[in-house]
């Protein structure tokens, strides 16, 4: 293998093919993300091949993305005539002639189908997921050039002209598709064994590794969209090759280096003199993952004090109540609070000021609910505080499982949290789940790959033994730290029921932890070994660590209340002010059109003292847990061309049923709101 020229005192000397003998043994069984050898990551997770649905919530949602999700997007990303997005990779090798079509971060796209066909691979071991992966491989390889650039959009006009440009558009997408590829191909190698596409992902990593030793900030500048951050990083983990991490600490240090940088390429402050939340909420969660990588690689402490203030600020004063994350579809940066108006500047889909959360208009795109739970899950790994499971969990269950329709066809772009057919206007994305979203259809296969991908953060692996990130039914088979072999089983139907049972099927016989997560809402749990209580303190938000020597036929009980809860917000949230939320376990509810006919879901007032029943329900065939009780309804009143009328507080008794947020426009189109107002 040649090895690349490289400005003095630099030899790059890339070791992937002796890493693949000596450092990356049992490809196919390695994890997800791979924090194993990571110095500074107190958790790893299990194999990819370790754990297995079986009956619940999680196994049903797998189960569609086993049959229907998965095949849709890998039908769409080679259909020349919905996506074009295969036929631009053919195009550029030099298999067909034609235009490219589509955005420019359609590679990307496609890439992250290819992880979600990996990813079930490594759950079904189907060859014809490995026969169709590596047909379009083959194409993918041969469009690359030989100095590993890839971007079709770049190369069929190069095929024309020539010129070998790249990087010259500051709106380029060119890193953030070889991001997708090196997170892709990383995920298929430790699925199928195959170095087929790290091939490609290993040269395209060379190509950026000297590309940003000879540009300019201005020009390195032209990446938005860091998911080559968590990219660069993984290739690290899997090839073992120092330049690569090189790669990684460069990328966060020129970060800020330019004169005219933005907030919406989180360019604008260095990131380490950040110290809030701005700009386009996407790349921002992209970015503090892959800082959050480079963390566990490095230990660098000046990276996780602002990774702490940009957690504490979104989780303080930005975040939904779903996990959703940039509020607004169009902001401004800093927002007015600058003296000068030459600072501030017009952001897409932006975090907002502090508290500014509006519902109706509520931005969320299902990409920037992914990218909080990739960042919240590596500070998981990184710390193994709990907290990071909880909005993880939160996020999974609402805001992210909102993005994509309960049959797995059809998906949303963003993720209001209330829709009235009176608005008096048509926001810029729809709020029907559509199969395509023709402008950017990127949150598709990320919510696809996301599905696929759920059981690699059920659990984890410390020297101490096994934690419990997330609950449902499932089957894990794994080895723990020790080198203990033990297979277990979970029994649930979480998270509409809170009882937790696990079956030790088999271990060893050394003693070892198991750690329960005790979600944050979770007060007055129940923990037993064998039918005994055990006496221990099961603090909200914290996991719960039970030490002994275990032996096959141990059962564990874990008994997580289920109520139903009203949920505040902070006053100065401003449209939330005298209202209420309502929340089961880690689900958020809604309250939809579909469930009151022939009255207006906005003049439902909920009693402060509501008693809420769980019954069960099914939606498109999903099987779930409604919510039912009382509630006062106002008389629909005619609003059209008023703005204020004297208050009528007349109101009658109505019965109103509430379903999970995740699962709203399953039934046709529809009206819905998830924070309601309160009657005191």
């Amino acid at each position: 293998m040649k090895t690349i020229a490289m400005p003095k005192g630099m030899m790059l000397g890339l070791c992937f093919t002796s890493c693949l003998v000596a450092g990356v043994v049992n490809a196919q069984e390695k994890s997800l993300v791979n924090t194993k050898e990571s110095s500074h990551a107190k958790l790893h997770s299990p194999n990819m091949k370790d754990v297995s649905w079986t009956k619940g919530f999680w196994a049903d949602r797998f189960k569609v993305a086993r049959e229907t999700m998965v095949p849709n997007m890998w039908d769409i990303y080679n259909d020349e005539h919905i996506s074009h997005a295969f036929k631009n990779f053919e195009i550029a090798a030099g298999l067909d002639t034609g235009m490219h079509k589509g955005p420019s971060f359609h590679d990307g796209d496609y890439y992250k189908t290819l992880e979600a066909m990996a990813s079930m691979y490594a759950s079904t071991n189907d060859p014809h997921l490995l026969a169709k992966m590596d047909k379009a491989i083959t194409v993918i390889a041969k469009s690359q050039r030989e100095d590993g650039y890839i971007y079709t959009k770049a190369m069929i006009e190069q095929r024309k002209t020539g010129s070998k440009n790249q990087f010259q558009d500051r709106l380029s997408f060119e890193a953030y598709n070889i991001g997708h590829l090196m997170t892709a191909a990383c995920v298929h190698y430790r699925a199928t064994g195959k170095t087929n596409l790290m091939d490609v992902a290993k040269k395209a990593t060379e190509y950026l590794y000297n590309f940003y030793q000879k540009a300019s900030p201005a020009l390195a500048r032209n990446a938005i969209c860091p998911s080559h951050y968590m990219g660069v990083v993984e290739m690290y983990r899997t090839t073992k090759d120092p330049h690569y991490l090189e790669l990684a600490k460069h990328l966060i240090a020129i970060k800020g280096k330019i004169e005219d940088g933005t907030d919406d390429n989180q360019d604008r402050i260095p990131f380490l003199q950040q110290t809030k939340a701005m700009g386009h909420a996407v790349r921002a969660n992209y970015l503090y993952a892959g800082v959050a990588d480079l963390y566990a690689e490095t230990g660098n402490d000046s990276l996780m004090r602002t990774l702490n203030l940009m957690w504490d600020d979104v989780n303080q004063h930005k975040m939904y109540i779903t996990g959703g994350c940039g509020s607004l579809y169009d902001g401004t940066s800093p927002d007015g609070t600058s003296y000068n108006p030459t600072e501030v500047q017009k952001i897409h889909q932006a975090f907002g000021r502090d508290f500014q959360l509006p519902n109706f208009t509520a931005h969320n795109e299902t990409c920037a609910n992914i990218g909080n739970v990739l960042w919240n899950w590596r500070m998981l790994q990184i710390s193994g505080d709990a907290k990071y499971a909880d909005v993880m969990e939160l996020a999974l269950h609402n805001s992210v499982l909102s993005g994509i329709s309960l049959d797995g066809k059809k998906f949303l772009y963003t993720n209001p949290l209330s829709y009235s057919d009176d608005l008096p206007f048509k926001q810029r994305w729809s709020k029907d789940r559509v199969p395509y979203i023709g402008l950017s259809n990127c949150c598709p296969p990320n919510v696809v790959r996301t599905i696929a991908e759920v059981s690699d953060y059920a659990y984890s692996i410390s020297d101490k033994g096994l934690w419990f990130n997330l609950y449902g039914g499932n089957t894990i088979n794994t080895t723990l730290a020790d080198g203990t072999k033990l297979k277990l089983n979970q029994e649930t139907n979480y998270p509409w029921d809170g009882n937790i049972k696990i079956n030790v099927l088999s271990t060893g016989s050394k003693p070892y932890s198991m750690f329960f997560r005790i979600p944050g809402w979770a007060t007055k749990a129940d923990l037993k070994v064998n039918g005994k209580v055990e006496n221990m303190n099961l603090t909200p938000g914290s996991y719960a660590e039970l030490n002994r020597k275990w032996k096959a036929g141990d059962v564990v009980e874990l008994v997580l209340p289920m109520e139903a809860r009203l949920v505040e917000s902070n006053p100065l949230v401003e449209e939330n002010r005298n209202q209420i939320a309502v929340k089961r376990g880690p689900v958020v509810y809604c309250l939809e059109s579909p469930d009151l006919p022939g009255k207006k879901i906005f003049n439902v007032f909920i009693p402060a003292n509501i008693s809420l029943k769980a019954t069960p329900i099914k939606i498109d065939g999903a099987d779930m847990m409604s919510l039912e009780g009382n509630a006062r309804l106002i008389e629909n009143k005619d609003w059209k061309n008023v703005l204020y009328r004297p208050l009528n507080e007349a109101s009658v008794l109505s019965p109103i049923k509430l379903v999970p947020y995740f699962a709203w426009g399953n039934r046709g189109h529809s009206e819905m709101s998830v924070w309601l107002p309160v009657s005191r």
